[in-house]
């Protein structure tokens, strides 16, 4: 099936939204497969403090190989190599993993990827991490086929990035987030309205989200050992234990949670990506596809009343090696034919190679209710300001930004 037989243009009664939930699974240890596809399959430890004179560090990630081997998430890095010796240093033992250092950088173009997609996908995304957002598709999809639509996302995902991920579909962000948990790694659980009370009654209550490990004592403390127990228990009762965050987890354990799924802030960048269906070098192809994403992202730059001063392209050459060019502006600009001409020079390096992907962004953004600026407005301007070029700068980059960021 193609995604329009999972899309309609009906409005949904806003009780019952559609909200899907997608989470990257072992996210920087799955980008560091996307690299080195060697890696598949083996236990791979992604962190910091196992590198030569150095003695102190923590796992970033651990792959699901490696949390066989009791390695996790923020544990001494001296711990996770007693449980599983490097590679490295153990070339014929079955029972050594392999450990890579963070590399944040590569990892936020990869989370850039994904982003343009779910963007792409979703009627409203929200962004909360490098490896986890929020889409509602109340307006793109209906129940009937919301299964389908998760697959695609999925499948989008794999294809065109290259990494898994696990993706819930529920009525609201809560239940969402729980069902994208419910069968990791690289899952699909869909949750219809209908469905939400038995869904949750039989979890441990350390599945309701807003419920951590001590939160999850105190409960159980009181006899409330799964969710559907704090469901049925008096809302006034875990109001008097928590507070007003009691009365929210109770509305939580019940499926319910009125929280729309909205954008975190202005976005630093706009972007758009399109991948082909197989790589391809017929260049005339690929620089028209790179003018129909730079006409897309300047027009969604004037709609948004949003100034850029760096415009770049990404190119995707196989397997899924990631070029990136951009230049910088000596002011903030709206002027969409200056995005068309700066893509098409930075384009032309890559004439002669093979392209799976391209993508085109500006970002260095800023907002403004005023007049637009034009290339004109700068005083005594009658040429089109001189530009520098960053040949090593990231499309995808965010300034301070540890996660994927605001990508719309």
């Amino acid at each position: 099936m193609t995604l329009d037989e999972y899309t309609h243009g009906v409005s949904a009664d806003p009780a019952e939204r559609i909200v899907l939930h997608v989470d990257m699974d072992c996210f920087y240890a799955s980008c560091e497969r996307r690299r080195d596809p060697d890696l598949r399959g083996e236990p791979v430890v992604v962190g910091m403090g196992y590198e030569d004179g150095e003695t102190t560090g923590a796992v970033a990630t651990a792959s699901y190989e490696a949390r066989a081997y009791g390695v996790e998430s923020a544990q001494a890095i001296s711990t996770a190599l007693d449980r599983l010796p490097r590679r490295a240093n153990n070339p014929d033992d079955p029972d050594a993993g392999f450990y890579r250092p963070v590399d944040m950088e590569y990892y936020q173009s990869v989370a850039d990827e994904v982003k343009t997609i779910l963007h792409d996908l979703g009627d409203t995304v929200r962004e909360v991490s490098i490896d986890e957002a929020y889409l509602d598709i109340t307006e793109r999809t209906e129940w009937s086929v919301a299964e389908g639509f998760g697959r695609h996302v999925k499948q989008r995902i794999a294809r065109e990035v290259g990494v898994p991920a696990s993706v819930g579909v529920a009525p609201n962000m809560s239940t969402a987030k729980i069902a994208s948990d419910h069968d990791k790694p690289d899952g699909l659980t869909v949750v219809p309205p209908e469905e939400v009370a038995s869904f949750l009654a039989p979890l441990d209550v350390e599945r309701l989200h807003g419920v951590g490990p001590v939160r999850a004592r105190d409960l159980r403390s009181e006899g409330v050992e799964t969710i559907g127990d704090l469901a049925g228990t008096p809302k006034h009762e875990v109001s008097g234990w928590f507070g007003d965050r009691g009365r929210e987890l109770h509305e939580r354990a019940n499926g319910r949670d009125a929280r729309p799924v909205e954008p975190r802030g202005k976005p630093k960048s706009l972007s758009r990506e399109s991948a082909f269906d197989g790589a391809t070098d017929d260049f005339e192809r690929v620089r028209e596809r790179v003018d129909a994403l730079a006409d897309a992202v300047a027009e969604r730059a004037t709609r948004k009343d949003a100034l850029y001063r760096t415009i770049g392209i990404k190119v995707v050459t196989p397997p899924f090696d990631v070029n990136t060019r951009a230049k910088s502006l000596p002011g903030p600009v709206d002027e969409p034919s200056l995005v068309h001409d700066v893509t098409r020079d930075l384009l032309a390096e890559f004439r002669d190679v093979e392209v799976r992907k391209v993508g085109v962004r500006v970002s260095n953004l800023s907002f403004s209710d005023a007049e637009q600026a034009k290339l004109g407005s700068w005083e005594g301007s009658s040429e089109p300001p001189e530009v520098r070029e960053h040949p090593d700068t990231e499309v995808g980059e965010s300034e301070g930004q540890a996660s994927l960021g605001e990508f719309e």
